[in-house]
Formats: structure tokens, C-alpha cells, sequence
């Protein structure tokens, strides 16, 4: 055992059982509401399964929305297979929770972001190469605006990231 507490990393992976558990329920019981989610996966994780015309198209990483239109939702302890559709072609894809940088539900204002976390290995190494992110999938207007409030959100959060766990208290 080492000398400390991995909070970060513990962290994650709570946060990462609660997508798990939101898209089982989704799975079972289909999208309540108003309910919809931006999905921001890294491309590159050796384990995501994606088209190569969409890998392609987003070489680094994409912002996939489960709203009015998905299909076969199928959710495993390391990642979920959604077939999503884009401009009328059916993709199927398996995205990792590992990899996954963002998970928003706009419709109750709900995000998480997931920061990379660097290790001594990491530190050691210079990542000169890191190329800018793709943009997302075309969104509609309303959806443009509530990601805009997002980001103003977290402009106006960057010097301390609280994450509040009175929501999830029984």
C-alpha cells in the first residue's frame, strides 16, 4: 500500500459508477423527461470503437448527444455500445468510461468533468504533439446556448472545482 490516499482517483471512479448507473436506468427505462446527455470521449483510448470515418473525422476527441434518436443501449462495466445517428446513417460505437472527459445533462444543469490526472511517469514526459480538440456534432440552438452557460459556468469556477454529494445522500 502507498503512503497516501488516491482521492482524485477514487473520485473518478465513483463518478464514473454514477454514468454507469444513469445509463443502465436509461437502458431499462428509456430517457424521462426532458432528460438528454453531451458526451465528451477521447477517440485515441485504445479500447473506444468507432467508425473510421468518424475517427476520421475526430482524431483526438468527440461530443456524441443522447436525446431524441439512439439505439441498442448497452451498458458493461467498462463502457457502454449506443448506436447513435449521424446525418441519417446508423453508427454503432463503444465508448470507455475511461474515456470519457465530460458527461453533461443540460436539462438539470448536471456536469462532470473528468481531469487528467498526471503521474511521475507522466510528469516526466513532454507532450509537445497534443493537437487541438475537433469540434462537437452540429447541436441545435437552445442546446448551443445551454452549452454556452456551461462554459460561463466553469470560466467562473476554474480556481476551485467542488463537487456537491448532498444530492446523492439517502
Amino acid at each position: 500500500m502507498s503512503g497516501t490516499i488516491d482521492y482524485g482517483r477514487l473520485m473518478h471512479r465513483a463518478m464514473r459508477g454514477l454514468i454507469q448507473q444513469v445509463l443502465s436506468d436509461v437502458a431499462r427505462d428509456g430517457l424521462p423527461g426532458n432528460h438528454h446527455f453531451f458526451i465528451t470521449f477521447d477517440t485515441t483510448h485504445p479500447d473506444a470503437q468507432l467508425a473510421d470515418w468518424l475517427k476520421d473525422r475526430y482524431p483526438i476527441e468527440m461530443t456524441v448527444v443522447m436525446q431524441h434518436w439512439f439505439d441498442a443501449l448497452e451498458v458493461g462495466d467498462d463502457g457502454f455500445a449506443v448506436t447513435l445517428n449521424f446525418g441519417d446513417a446508423p453508427e454503432r460505437m463503444f465508448i470507455p468510461y475511461d474515456s470519457i472527459q465530460t458527461f453533461v445533462d443540460p436539462s438539470v444543469e448536471f456536469g462532470l468533468r473528468f481531469e487528467t490526472q498526471e503521474t511521475e511517469e507522466d510528469e516526466d514526459e513532454e507532450d509537445d504533439d497534443i493537437a487541438p480538440s475537433a469540434d462537437p456534432l452540429p447541436l441545435r440552438d437552445q442546446d448551443k446556448d445551454s452549452l454556452r452557460r456551461d462554459e460561463t459556468k466553469k470560466k467562473e469556477q476554474r480556481d476551485a472545482e467542488v463537487v456537491q454529494l448532498d444530492t446523492f445522500r439517502k
